[in-house]
């Protein structure tokens, strides 16, 4: 109805398109408010205004009153269903809305732990562990289980920076990279542009790339040398996000639980070594 009455404001009066775009502006208020407050929002009078309804095909001004009433039903309902899906309904309990992300999230996790190349993460984690910096790029969402990363792997001694600045500082921490550098990226979707050039950089430089993605064969997962997919596919809705994040999540603790494990036996051989040559030098 609201497309029909936008196709229709060429073809209008002066005042009956005053009217149209009053509705247009705010169709919430229009499709519950009374003709009169509708013609003084629209500075006209409710003649005016009765006569925009058989114009778009409607008895009188109750029948497209409630036209516009139905359509923003309809609209607000197919924008929760487009952003957060139809898993939890706008109405549904509190109590409920917890048990279907509780079982959302432990569906994810073991859907997750299937679909995980665990020689990958190995060798990312290998990666990480034995280089001398570390840079770690994520953008909005994809950042979050990231800066966890981040912030675990300065707690075991890694050198270890965030990357949060625009193309261009990218660009520039790429001139700065060697072969002794690992640079990690997530990106859920794996079409990010500015993702997939940092990439690609990064690795015409001779550093180790690492992407975690949600998107098998896509442009950031072929950039990467080291191409670890979540296990859980990207979606459109909100739902599918939160199991990624899940999944997302899964994968960075992994990560830097394991580059805990190989610094921690590289450490201890470098202590056994030390200790070893010392004994010699005192005997």
């Amino acid at each position: 109805m609201l497309q029909t009455l936008r196709d229709a404001l060429p073809d209008l009066t002066p005042t009956l398109r005053r009217v149209a775009e009053e509705i247009l502006a705010d169709p919430l208020a229009a499709g519950s408010t009374s003709i009169t407050a509708l013609a003084r929002r629209a500075g006209t009078n409710p003649t005016t205004v009765s006569r925009l309804a058989p114009r778009l095909g409607y008895s009188g001004f109750p029948e497209l009153r409630s036209a516009i009433a139905l359509e923003n039903g309809r609209n607000a309902q197919s924008g929760w269903e487009r952003d957060i899906g139809g898993e939890i309904s706008p109405e549904e309990p509190a109590v409920d809305v917890l048990d279907i992300l509780a079982g959302t999230a432990a569906r994810a996790l073991r859907d997750a732990v299937s679909g995980i190349d665990v020689a990958r993460v190995e060798q990312a984690a290998r990666a990480i562990a034995g280089a001398e910096r570390v840079h770690l790029y994520g953008e909005w969402g994809d950042s979050v289980a990231l800066r966890e990363m981040h912030m675990r792997l300065q707690r075991i001694g890694v050198a270890a920076w965030f990357l949060d600045a625009g193309p261009v500082t990218l660009h520039a921490v790429c001139n700065t990279l060697t072969a002794q550098d690992v640079v990690v990226v997530l990106n859920r979707s794996g079409e990010d542009d500015v993702t997939a050039r940092l990439l690609r950089e990064a690795s015409a430089r001779g550093a180790t790339t690492v992407a975690v993605h949600g998107m098998p064969g896509s442009p950031v997962a072929d950039e990467a040398d080291i191409s670890v997919y979540s296990g859980i596919r990207n979606g459109e809705v909100w739902t599918s996000y939160y199991s990624g994040r899940a999944s997302d999540t899964l994968v960075t603790s992994l990560l830097w639980v394991l580059v805990a494990q190989y610094r921690s036996a590289d450490n201890s051989m470098r202590y056994f070594d030390d200790g070893m040559l010392g004994g010699r030098r005192r005997g």
